[in-house]
């Protein structure tokens, strides 16, 4: 009785301390003119942007902070509430949560940390601009935790500091004046004529370790620098077929790297999640096997933070102003664990959508509330554990290893004539593979500083850096078992709170095989099986598997670095490697300056063939030196050396925008390269010899032969502005190809990746398809996903790097395969000028990730180059260009943009 008493008079104190500016803060209705959640009716940003500061000026409960611009240049918001006696501690609370995250610190002082804390709670929304009802329940949340004096808000406010971040305020602008400029609500629609993200649109919930983009980089900074919350929440939508809202717990696999507290987490939150939809009798919250989604890849802002030790929070619900009918699914009508309280098919609102959000942040909210203390010794405690790993020899528990167990048990029973059936095996199986010295995880890495394409190997790490993984630079020359590195050299250890991004940055993944069940389909992973980032960005990495030290500086948490400055030498002309990938940024600048620049025609001064001389540009070169990591060496004319000129290149994209497309766009300009989007229209209309030396094809929005042609849905010219009406039409075999053709044979250049290699049957080359086999009908099919099976992951093949298009390229190279074609060249190929210039070998080519029926990819061509006409197609089937992150195969599309 006496404890009830004393709660009650807690929050009564705690009413009047919040109570006094509650009744100030203006209602949704008041701002935006209708209630959030109304049929037909959306905010755009400038109008929430302009809500969030009225309200934060109302409330003391509420501070709101620019986190950085986007990429169109907006401020990207992010709110504070919490109780007003903690702004004035709020600093104190922020330094709390990062010192528990980076461990390093005793368990004694960990545990009086976790009791001082306030546990930190993320929640964003608006990531996908098409899923409307992600920022339109930010925007509900922060009013009524403004204004709400109830017990249960009065004590989160309190008891926990919440951030509500707007992800990506440019789609919310886009997408929003789109939908609601036409007057007559029945003819609202998302078909937005441009991506919701000005160079990926829906990627960009698939740049979350590598943040190129500046929301990306912007979120990160906060998530794993700044606040280094305990739980992230990122709302999203559609559910499945027949739910309302797909949530935590996930499905299998779960990536092996990550502490097993994440995955036991995940299950309690989601506890509180869907127990709070039961109480408030909202049915139709699916789990588990409910849905697609698992914790295997790492890459989205709730998957993320997974490998930093922090709970990452995915919902997916049903909702839109144009109102959303809940269609009859049959199976989901049947309780089961992954959904105990099905939804009946319904008319379904968008303000109940909006009312079901709120709910489940409400349900994370009061999670903080009860085991705050827990949330914020736990996230230590991962860390700590972290650390320890990273201190001594340590064996992850990957598929390969416990298949390798089964494998030499079996072989010592085959040759001692004995049945491997056996049901138990013997431990000394398990000592010989899980205790071998080759099979530990590595204890650090060494990035040496003069590696021929060392400023890579900085975006490398400083895609760590705004991870906010510990990195460390050498102060001067070391030597570590044996072998010397210079200065500025860069050093990651494992030993460090976030080891479980690190080892997934630099190890490759072992996706398990997952079928649906024994020899049949495969389930698809979420995203990608493998995406190692040191492989896919080419870096040269030294792994050390025992303690090092040298002189070595931390890098502040955060701080961006850059490749070392140095002074131009002294020289008439200057020779810049082509391994770099920054030469092509300089040769651009060269060009566009109106100098002079060469391509070699053999290895000169150590430099290998392709690799650029100038002989002028002085204040170009000086700033590559000084900026680029570009060092010009001093050299005269090479024998031999050709001339070269930018090309005229277009970019094709079509209406709605192409994802890989666009990061083709943001390449270009991060390289310096000059380009112009190509749509279907302009294709069609021919003569494109006269303003193009090259176009790009990335991926996708190119038909198979046979169809009918390809374009995404699109709008009647008279009910859209006239400046998108170049960007409508259909690319088709009876129009678009033959244009094509025309190009290329007058001495155009066609570069293809992906799926667009399907313009090589178009043409007509002597290719074919590699993954097929011949049916009973004596036809050629596809490969079943029972006998081959291939996700993104991250394959090896071998290249031609004698060919114009290769140079700077190894004699390897990884690549990002995802589902990627493979060709066979037909026997007339090399008498029709077609070659190949990359291909897989004799052996498996997997590296990192899933492969499934590798012997299919034996030989196979994954590169060609054709001669038609006076001019050259190219086909890379792997992606080259994967995401902006592949940087290890960039210059095989750069050096096709020249003339």
């Amino acid at each position: 009785m006496l404890m009830r008493l004393k709660t009650t008079l807690v929050i009564l104190l705690i009413s009047f301390t919040l109570g006094v500016f509650a009744q100030n803060v203006p209602t949704p209705k008041s701002h935006f003119g209708f209630d959030i959640g109304d049929d037909y009716k959306l905010a755009n940003f400038s109008q929430t942007e302009a809500y969030f500061k009225k309200v934060a000026d109302a409330s003391d409960r509420v501070q709101m902070v620019e986190i950085g611009k986007t990429e169109y240049g907006r401020s990207q918001p992010m709110m504070i509430v919490t109780a007003p006696s903690n702004f004035a501690k709020l600093d104190r609370y922020k330094e709390i949560s990062q010192t528990l995250a980076h461990a390093e610190i005793s368990k004694e002082e960990a545990q009086k940390l976790s009791i001082e804390g306030k546990p930190v709670i993320w929640i964003d929304g608006g990531l996908h601009a098409n899923e409307v009802v992600g920022p339109h329940q930010l925007i509900e949340t922060l009013y009524q935790l403004a204004s709400r004096d109830d017990a249960e808000t009065l004590k989160i406010l309190e008891d926990v500091i919440i951030l509500l971040v707007h992800a990506n305020p440019d789609g919310m602008e886009i997408m929003s004046d789109w939908y609601m400029r036409n007057d007559d609500p029945e003819k609202r629609d998302q078909n937005i004529p441009i991506l919701y993200q000005k160079y990926v649109g829906h990627d960009n919930n698939r740049d979350f370790y590598m943040n190129n983009m500046s929301e990306a980089a912007n979120m990160s900074l906060q998530q794993y620098v700044e606040w280094i919350p305990q739980i992230i929440y990122n709302h999203h939508q559609t559910a499945p077929a027949g739910a309302v809202v797909a949530g935590p717990p996930y499905r299998d696999p779960f990536n092996h790297v990550f502490d097993p507290l994440i995955i036991t987490s995940l299950d309690a939150v989601g506890a509180a999640m869907i127990n709070r939809m039961h109480q408030e009798d909202k049915p139709g919250y699916t789990r588990l096997d409910g849905s697609v989604f698992s914790t295997w890849w790492n890459g989205g802002l709730r998957t993320t933070p997974y490998y930093h030790n922090i709970i990452g929070i995915l919902t997916e619900i049903i909702g839109n102003p144009t109102p959303y009918t809940i269609p009859l699914v049959p199976d989901r009508l049947i309780p089961n664990n992954g959904t105990p309280y099905p939804v009946t098919p319904q008319v379904w609102p968008f303000r109940r959508s909006i009312d079901y959000s709120v709910s489940l942040n409400y349900a994370i909210f009061n999670h903080a509330v009860r085991h705050g203390d827990e949330l914020l010794y736990n996230i230590y405690l991962m860390g700590r554990k972290s650390i320890e790993k990273g201190s001594q020899d340590n064996w992850t528990m990957y598929p390969k290893f416990a298949q390798a167990v089964q494998d030499e048990f079996a072989e010592s029973q085959k040759n001692a004539g004995e049945n491997s059936s056996r049901s138990r095996i013997p431990s000394q199986y398990y000592d010989s593979v899980y205790t071998d010295p080759g099979n530990r995880d590595p204890r650090g890495y060494i990035l040496s500083a003069d590696q021929p394409d060392f400023p890579t190997a900085v975006k490398f790490m400083n895609a760590l850096i705004k991870s906010g993984i510990l990195v460390e630079k050498a102060t001067e020359e070391f030597n570590v078992n044996g072998k010397t590195y210079p200065e500025n050299s860069f050093i990651v250890k494992t030993a460090q709170a976030f080891r479980p991004h690190v080892l997934d940055m630099f190890e490759p993944q072992d996706h398990p095989n997952d079928f649906l069940y024994p020899g049949g389909p495969p389930i698809r992973p979420y995203d990608a099986a493998g995406w190692t980032l040191a492989f896919q960005m080419g870096v040269e990495v030294d792994r050390f598997y025992e303690g090092f030290d040298g002189p070595f500086e931390r890098i502040p948490y955060g701080e961006i670095q850059s490749p070392p400055s140095k002074a131009l030498a002294n020289g008439s002309g200057y020779l810049l490697d082509v391994r770099n990938n920054n030469s092509f940024m300089a040769v651009n600048d060269l060009l566009k300056a109106k100098v002079k620049v060469y391509r070699t025609a053999a290895t000169v001064g150590g430099l290998p063939t392709g690799s650029f001389y100038v002989s002028g540009g002085k204040k170009e070169l000086e700033v590559a030196a000084k900026e680029y990591g570009v060092y010009p060496v001093p050299a005269s004319m090479p024998k031999g050396a050709t001339q070269i000129q930018p090309a005229r290149i277009g970019l094709y994209d079509y209406y709605g925008g192409s994802m890989p497309s666009g990061w083709v766009r943001w390449m270009m300009e991060q390289f310096h390269f000059e380009y112009q989007l190509v749509f279907p229209q302009e294709i069609d209309a021919g003569d494109l010899n006269d303003k193009y030396d090259v176009l790009l094809f990335i991926s996708s929005g190119i038909p198979s032969v046979g169809s009918r042609g390809y374009s995404r849905s699109q709008p009647k010219p008279e009910e859209i502005d006239e400046k998108y009406h170049h960007m409508l039409g259909s690319f088709t075999a009876d129009e678009s190809i033959p244009q094509l053709k025309k190009f290329v044979e007058n001495g155009g250049e066609i570069i293809s990746v992906g799926s667009a290699t399907e313009l090589a049957f178009h043409f007509g080359l002597p290719v074919e398809d590699a993954l097929v086999e011949i049916g009973t009908d004596g036809k050629a099919k596809s490969l079943s996903g029972e006998k081959y099976y291939v996700p993104g992951s991250v394959l090896e093949m071998h290249v031609d790097n004698s060919v114009p298009i290769n140079y700077g390229m190894g004699d390897e190279a990884y690549i990002m395969f995802n589902r990627s074609p493979v060709f066979k060249l037909a026997p007339s190929a090399g008498n029709r000028g077609v070659k190949p210039i990359a291909w897989f070998g004799e052996e498996e080519p997997l590296r990192s990730g899933w492969a499934w029926g590798q012997s299919y990819l034996k030989n196979g061509v994954t590169a060609f180059e054709a001669k038609m006409g006076k001019g050259k197609f190219y086909a890379f089937g792997p992606e080259i260009t994967f995401r902006a992150q592949s940087h290890g195969t960039f210059k095989m599309l750069f050096n096709g943009l020249y003339k």
